[in-house]
């Protein structure tokens, strides 16, 4: 039993109330950059509550010109691009992840454990080490500029493929016993069995994924040359960049807020499900 001292809870709290200051405090900024005007942005001190502008800057950020000067596609179509990219990504992940892992798992083939290694190495060698030769494959196959280019070279994934693996290994032979004496054949022991089974480790991998998706700008910073596939996190970098010659902080903040929304409606609905995922051991 662990004894309750008034110090200890003290220094507990301070220290977990620091860190949500330290969390919460960019978050209030960006929103209360984003209710105020150009002009009062680019004063001293800037502004630590929120103002009046906030519906202005929103329809301005997503359906009007944007930051002057700047020659980019509209908010709304670089969120839905982003959108794309992601939910591409994460399911086109899970997909090839329970296949391969299933494979791997319940059919015998040769070099059936190679071939998981092989797929586990793979970790070691990230997008930007392979840059070279991805990039000319999806050039050779007519892939720029196009959600598939955007998406398909980052949906391989070993850690996915190692934690389905893992999840199928806990199934008990009883249920593929029965599966086989009850006429059904591979996939529907799939799709019956070990899909519902994989639930809460599917939905705790799809937040993950949507965020890894959401958050790429490397990738789509290098194929994409139209301004209409751009997103929304190239969008806020190429902002920043010209910020230095005209800063609009107002419309940066609000690009800033808007891209923030979707990860964390994704984060907050499948919350459940995300935390049951990560924790259990058993099935």
């Amino acid at each position: 039993m662990v004894e309750d001292r008034p110090l200890t809870s003290i220094l507990t709290h301070f220290v977990l109330i620091l860190g949500v200051i330290a969390i919460a405090l960019p978050i209030w900024i960006t929103f209360v950059a984003a209710t105020h005007d150009e002009l009062r942005m680019n004063q001293v001190p800037l502004p630590l509550w929120p103002g009046t502008h906030l519906l202005d800057n929103l329809t301005q950020t997503l359906f009007g010109a944007g930051l002057s000067g700047s020659q980019g596609a509209p908010v709304w179509l670089m969120l839905l691009n982003s959108l794309a990219m992601a939910m591409m990504i994460s399911f086109g992940k899970i997909a090839i992840s329970l296949l391969s892992a299933f494979a791997i798992v319940y059919f015998r083939f040769p070099f059936r454990m190679t071939c998981f290694w092989m797929i586990f190495i793979t970790l070691m060698l990230p997008v930007e080490v392979r840059i070279l030769p991805t990039f000319e494959v999806v050039a050779n196959l007519g892939m720029l500029n196009s959600y598939w280019g955007l998406s398909i070279p980052l949906i391989a994934s070993a850690t996915a493929t190692f934690m389905f693996r893992q999840v199928f290994l806990t199934v008990p032979d009883e249920m593929l016993e029965s599966a086989r004496i009850d006429g059904a054949g591979p996939m529907r022991f799939f799709f019956d069995i070990l899909l519902p089974l994989s639930r809460t480790n599917i939905a705790a991998l799809f937040v993950i994924l949507f965020i890894f998706g959401w958050t790429q700008s490397f990738w789509p910073l290098l194929i994409t040359t139209d301004t209409s596939m751009t997103t929304i996190v190239m969008s806020i970098k190429q902002m920043l960049e010209a910020a230095e010659q005209s800063p609009q902080w107002n419309i940066i903040m609000t690009t800033a807020l808007l891209a923030r929304i979707p990860p964390i409606f994704v984060v907050i609905s499948m919350q459940k499900l995300f935390v049951q995922g990560l924790t259990e051991t058993d099935k």
